[in-house]
Formats: C-alpha cells, sequence, structure tokens
C-alpha cells in the first residue's frame, strides 16, 4: 500500500465516526473533537506515519487531521444546536473521506486527472448514499421511499467536493465537508422531490455533460465540474426543459469559442487555454441562473411569488450570456470595434468595445433563447419570448457600459459577466411582473 493510499484510508476509518451520529447525539461532536486535539499532540509513532500529509512532516504536527476533526466537530455541533440533519452530517463527512481514498487508489494506478476526478465523485458518492442509508435506519426511518433524494445529496456533495479539490489543496479539505454541509442542509431544508428515474436520468446526463465538455476542450476539469454540478442542480430542481435551456447556452457559446480561433488569437482577443472555460468563467456566466432555479425550487416558501417569475428570471440569465458570448466572439472578428460610450474608434480586445455585427450576434443569441423557452414552457408564449430576448440584449448591453466603465481595477471580467446576468435576470422578471397577466 503505497503512503497515499495508506493516509487516504486512514482519514476515512476516521470520517466513519460519523455513522454515530444517530446514536451518539452530541457525543459525535465529543468524538471528532477528541481526534482533532489528539492529533495535535502526536509528533511521531505509527499513528503519525499513517496520517502525516507532506506539509506535517515539515512541521512535526497533524495539523491535516487536527482540522479535519475541528471541521467535522463543527459540523457536528450544528445538528446538535441548529437542527442539521444528522444524515447531511453523515453525507457531508464520508464524501470528503471516502473520495479521496477512491482518488489516491485511482492514482496509484496512474490515472488520468479526469479519471481521479471521476473516482472522486463515484467514491464519495457511494459513501455518502451508503452512509446516509445506515443513519436513517439507525433512527428507524425506512430508506426505500427517501433512496433518490439520498443519492440525490450525495451526488450533489460529491460533486460540489470533487470541484473544490480540482481548485484547492488537500489541506483545504475541511473548508470542502463545510461547504458540502451548508449546500446538502440547503436541499435538506427543501424537500426536494426526486424519482428514482429522475435521478438516474440526472446522473446520466451530467456524467456525459461532463465528459464531452472535457473531451471537446470545452472546458477545464475544473470547469467540467462547475458544469456537471450545474447541469444536474438544473434537472432536479427545474426539470428537463430548464436544462435544455442551459444546454443551448453552453453548446452554441462552446462552439462559438472556436469559431475563427487562431484569427482571435492573432488579435488578442482569443479565450485563454485554447477556449477551454474554467470554474470562474462558467460560474460568472451561470451563478445567477442557478440562484433563479434554486429560487424556484423553493417558490413555495415564497407565496407571493409566482414560480413564473423565477422562470423568466433564469431565462433572462441565460439570454443575457448567450448574448454577450457570441457578441464576444463573433464580434471579435471584424475591424472598427467602437467604444459602446463614446463610440470611438479603439483596438479590438479593449473593454467595452462592439462592432455592429457582434451586436447583432449578440441579439440573435437572445432570440435563439427566447425561441427554446418558448418551446418548450407553455407559459411563455410570443410575448414571454419577447420578455427574454429584451432581457438578454439588456444584459449584453449593461455588460459592455460594465466593460467600458468598471472593468479593469474595479472589476474583473467574471465580475462583469456576473453583474451582466444579473441584469438579464431583473429584467426578465421585472417585465414578466409588468406585461405578463
Amino acid at each position: 500500500m503505497t503512503t497515499r493510499v495508506r493516509r487516504a484510508a486512514a482519514y476515512a476509518v476516521v470520517s466513519t465516526l460519523a455513522l454515530a451520529a444517530p446514536t451518539l447525539g452530541w457525543a459525535t461532536a465529543v468524538a471528532f473533537g477528541a481526534v482533532a486535539v489528539g492529533a495535535l499532540s502526536v509528533t511521531d509513532g505509527p499513528v503519525f506515519e499513517w496520517f502525516a500529509r507532506p506539509a506535517d512532516r515539515q512541521e512535526g504536527r497533524l495539523h491535516g487531521l487536527a482540522a479535519f476533526g475541528f471541521a467535522a466537530t463543527g459540523i457536528a455541533l450544528l445538528t446538535t444546536f441548529a437542527g442539521l440533519p444528522e444524515h447531511v452530517l453523515v453525507a457531508s463527512v464520508l464524501v470528503v473521506g471516502y473520495g479521496n481514498l477512491a482518488q489516491q487508489v485511482a492514482w496509484k494506478f496512474d490515472a488520468e486527472p479526469i479519471l481521479r476526478t471521476g473516482a472522486f465523485v463515484a467514491g464519495g458518492i457511494v459513501a455518502a448514499a451508503a452512509g446516509q442509508a445506515v443513519a436513517l435506519s439507525l433512527v428507524g426511518m425506512p430508506v426505500a421511499p427517501v433512496l433518490p433524494e439520498i443519492v440525490f445529496l450525495a451526488s450533489s456533495g460529491a460533486l460540489l467536493a470533487g470541484l473544490l479539490r480540482s481548485v484547492l489543496f488537500a489541506r483545504d479539505d475541511p473548508l470542502v465537508m463545510l461547504s458540502v454541509a451548508f449546500l446538502l442542509w440547503l436541499f435538506a431544508d427543501l424537500a426536494v422531490q426526486v424519482t428514482v428515474e429522475g435521478i438516474a436520468v440526472a446522473l446520466a446526463v451530467t456524467a456525459l455533460f461532463g465528459y464531452v465538455s472535457w473531451a471537446l476542450d470545452a472546458a477545464s476539469i475544473p470547469g467540467m465540474m462547475t458544469g456537471a454540478l450545474l447541469a444536474m442542480l438544473t434537472i432536479v430542481l427545474g426539470g428537463y426543459a430548464w436544462f435544455a435551456v442551459l444546454i443551448a447556452f453552453f453548446g452554441i457559446g462552446s462552439l462559438s469559442t472556436k469559431f475563427r480561433y487562431e484569427e482571435k488569437e492573432a488579435r488578442g482577443v482569443a479565450e485563454e487555454n485554447e477556449g477551454a472555460r474554467g470554474t470562474g468563467n462558467v460560474l460568472g456566466n451561470a451563478a445567477v441562473a442557478l440562484a433563479a432555479v434554486l429560487a424556484y425550487a423553493a417558490r413555495t416558501k415564497f407565496p407571493a411569488v409566482g414560480g413564473e417569475v423565477f422562470l423568466f428570471a433564469f431565462a433572462g440569465s441565460i439570454a443575457t450570456a448567450m448574448s454577450d458570448t457570441l457578441s464576444s466572439e463573433i464580434g471579435g472578428v471584424f475591424d472598427d470595434p467602437r467604444l459602446i460610450t463614446t463610440l470611438q474608434r479603439v483596438e479590438p480586445g479593449t473593454d467595452g468595445a462592439v462592432t455592429w455585427q457582434g451586436e447583432l450576434a449578440g441579439a440573435a443569441g437572445a432570440v435563439v433563447v427566447a425561441a427554446i423557452a418558448a418551446a418548450l414552457f407553455g407559459n411563455v408564449g410570443a410575448t414571454g419570448a419577447a420578455v427574454v430576448a429584451v432581457a438578454g440584449v439588456s444584459g449584453m448591453t449593461m455588460d459592455s457600459l460594465l466593460g467600458a466603465t468598471l472593468e479593469g481595477d474595479a472589476l474583473g471580467n467574471q465580475g462583469v459577466n456576473f453583474l451582466a446576468t444579473l441584469t438579464g435576470a431583473l429584467v426578465g422578471a421585472g417585465l414578466a411582473v409588468v406585461v405578463l397577466p
């Protein structure tokens, strides 16, 4: 057994303490706290050799294990004093412990990075799902009726953990665990209704979507993980029609990035990494859409606001992302860009610069999203489609205005994208309230 696998197995054993939560209650926090405090007192010997990471060996203390234990203690305390469900505690800890073990086993066999990431997610899903089933059984709850929800929580947690692990370091596992716990707590509180067929299709589509985006160099591994998480949440919390709108943006947007790429690269306006989207780019364009999906899933908690408002916020944000992407990627190959605020000619790639060809392409992108929404959602119609198109063009225009005025010192590109999609969402939701019956 290699050092990596042995260490991961040791952490997985510690994470298994979470299974005692339904039986021990508050004492689970004491158990994890004891692990954390005990880790700080170990400086050598077999225990040190099992758990020590390279940084721990340099520092002479098991700081990694201590941080892991303290994070699990914090989640256990939330279970005792704040109402975090015990099965969420179990899933949050096991998904990191056993996901990492599966990843290290894959590493031992010299697996490609994409396969190591896949191993983390698969191992995390299996461990978190099995752990939740055990936790619920210990308190006398039948598992079969809630199995789809269990798998959904396990899958969401594993995808988020895999995403965070792809951009962070192993020593950041406590942050990963806490992030997973809060996300799963939210979903558990929403009481998401999932069917066996629904979660099976969602997982299959998510896996296919993630792999294809990576294989075609449309996204980096972190970008692929972000897109996969967004895809699954959109399918489960919104539905297939919502996912169709989302996938249309990712598909058409990725193709537009490859459009005359060498020419855009020579002009200095091409996306980095040969157009492969990273986490920041994916979230900058889709974070608002995800928020709209979450709000739609929680619509019963907002009885004064109809679910259609969140649908138009979602469609408006995606229409903005599509418009902005096509405007930049297609408009970037044409000459004579002008600054949107003064119409003065500027160099290609200048923030806030537009071309009439790019504006036309952006407007067409908004119309495409509007048409898809009208075709798939029976309550959108022609007027609703016009609302979505206007929202997309409004968001695209806001992106250019922010680029010309604030991008650089005050805002980065991803911040501009976020504010632009937020504008599209607000315009879409606002017009839906005012215009639609």
